[in-house]
């Protein structure tokens, strides 16, 4: 029993008699390990097979028992798992049938797991020990309440179908040893299932359809998953075949059995596991992300030997704000975000004291703050510390969108102008990941920041120039302020790099 508890795979090999692919493992494996699990899955991926191992898992793995005084056993550590959907018929007919085929698998194998198996649950002898499922109902949230023990486990299916007030009654459980898993097919990208592929709270999982074991062999590998000749109806009815050089990431163009194709929201959603494509209006498609992240992945986060610009982004966080959060750019190399919670009250001298330090090892150091509101007295204080103030950039968000020589900027192609200083900065974050321009970029893997740049929104003024939305508007769909992007869109404030160099503080640091 020790060796099952230590590794749910093998207890689902051994006892259930199941063999899981290796994306099915992984899951499994982070349900065991983690609070919070999310899977968006293509169509007969087997998101839900897995869904229900990982509740026979948790239902009789994680419970323990004792001898009491009187020698007998005794449950002391309860569990009580709880399958939920938005209709009753996907709890009957798809969880609990799939719950039924593991349970009598393992009894076929002489394995006999405890309980009496029900159209709707498993009870056991003790009242405190169970799985059962229910259907998610939007106006009976007092279902989920006192669902409590010391072991506990919510498995939902068609999340995208459920409503966040649902959700947050569900999570007023998540207390001691709880996890949550949730599947879904990625049909909207707006709601808590969506929301829980961006954010840095849950482990995320992706089953692709093209990747599944009967589609890698070409033959049916797992009965019951989907096969290769429905993917290839699929391609041709919901992909147009386009040319190499007609590729696009921002569009989820894949290439399959030496064929480029251009994928419709419905294949995304039903075989790639993948959200509908992105509004025109979001300002980062999430497939430059990814890319982005890669290339610093290949190069370890290793930052340039050598760079030509070398610059912190400061956003400073104040009254009832979060983190001030630091990021540095060194050309086309992103460092690790470094985010410090402010405890809900300005610290202008810390944030300053940071930033001298940080001038003081890297004498080329240019940093950027945006001195709207908070950070101006963090400025007014680098500036009256430093030896060099040339080197401390005042970037009003608000101001003109013009050089320092008032010539008025453009993006990289010089078609388009920005409405301020704020629409050009992050319009050059997007010049910037954009695949198209091959600026190499390099960032690292931030859930938080991603999240952040998917969720911003722009459009054209009716002059033409380019407008990013409030940040309000961000701050009501995220839930917090972008703290992140606003960091690192200040590193891409124009500045002039050549900079004589002082020969004085650099003596006074070898005498250092």
């Amino acid at each position: 029993m020790n060796l099952w508890r230590a590794d749910w795979n093998r207890f689902v090999r051994e006892a259930l008699g199941v063999t899981l692919d290796k994306e099915q493992q992984e899951i499994l494996s982070s349900v065991q390990h983690n609070r919070r699990t999310s899977v968006a899955s293509g169509t007969a991926r087997g998101k839900d097979f897995v869904a229900a191992c990982a509740a026979i898992c948790f239902l009789y793995l994680t419970p323990r028992w004792r001898k009491n005084s009187l020698g007998e056993i005794e449950l002391v550590e309860n569990t009580k798992v709880a399958l939920t959907a938005p209709t009753d018929r996907q709890v009957k007919n798809i969880m609990m049938p799939e719950i039924s085929r593991l349970f009598n698998r393992a009894k076929a194998r002489g394995v006999e797991l405890i309980g009496k198996l029900n159209a709707y649950d498993i009870r056991t002898n003790n009242d405190e020990w169970f799985l059962t499922g229910f259907k998610a109902d939007e106006h009976n949230h007092e279902a989920w309440s006192g669902f409590h023990a010391v072991h506990t486990m919510f498995v939902i299916t068609e999340a995208t179908g459920i409503g966040d007030d649902t959700f947050a009654a569900i999570e007023g459980n998540l207390q001691g040893d709880s996890r949550i898993l949730i599947v879904f097919n990625p049909n909207t990208t707006v709601g808590y299932a969506a929301k829980s592929q961006k954010g840095d709270r849950w482990h995320k999982y992706r089953l692709n359809s093209l990747t599944a074991p009967n589609i890698v062999n070409k033959k049916t590998i797992i009965p019951g998953q989907v096969d290769y000749d429905w993917v290839l109806d699929k391609l041709e009815n919901w992909c147009t075949r386009i040319s190499p050089d007609e590729v696009r990431s921002e569009m989820d163009d894949f290439e399959f059995d030496g064929q480029w194709y251009r994928p419709e929201d419905l294949f995304r959603k039903k075989v790639l596991g993948l959200f509908p494509k992105v509004d025109e209006d979001t300002l980062i498609p999430p497939q430059w992300l990814e890319e982005a992240h890669e290339r610093w992945r290949q190069a370890n986060g290793h930052e340039p030997l050598r760079a030509d610009l070398n610059i912190l982004g400061v956003d400073v966080a104040g009254m009832g704000r979060d983190s001030s959060c630091y990021v540095l750019r060194r050309d086309n190399w992103v460092a690790s975000f470094d985010a410090h919670n402010s405890g809900g009250s300005a610290d202008h001298m810390k944030v300053a004291g940071k930033i001298m330090v940080t001038r003081r090892r890297n004498i080329e150091l240019f940093v950027s703050i945006d001195t709207i509101g908070e950070g101006a007295g963090v400025y007014s204080r680098c500036v009256e510390l430093e030896e060099e103030p040339q080197y401390i950039i005042s970037c009003k968000y608000s101001e003109g969108a013009k050089t320092p020589n008032g010539r008025e900027l453009t993006d990289l192609t010089g078609q388009y102008k920005f409405v301020n200083m704020r629409a050009y900065l992050f319009w050059a974050v997007r010049d910037w990941l954009n695949p198209k321009n091959n600026t190499g970029a390099m960032l690292p893997p931030d859930d938080k920041f991603d999240e952040e740049a998917t969720e911003i929104k722009w459009s054209f003024r009716s002059d033409g120039k380019i407008l990013i939305e409030p940040k309000e508007d961000i701050k009501d769909r995220l839930g917090r302020s972008p703290d992140k992007f606003d960091a690192l869109a200040n590193t891409f404030y124009p500045v002039r790099n050549a900079r004589p160099i002082n020969v004085n503080r650099i003596a006074k640091m070898i005498r250092r």
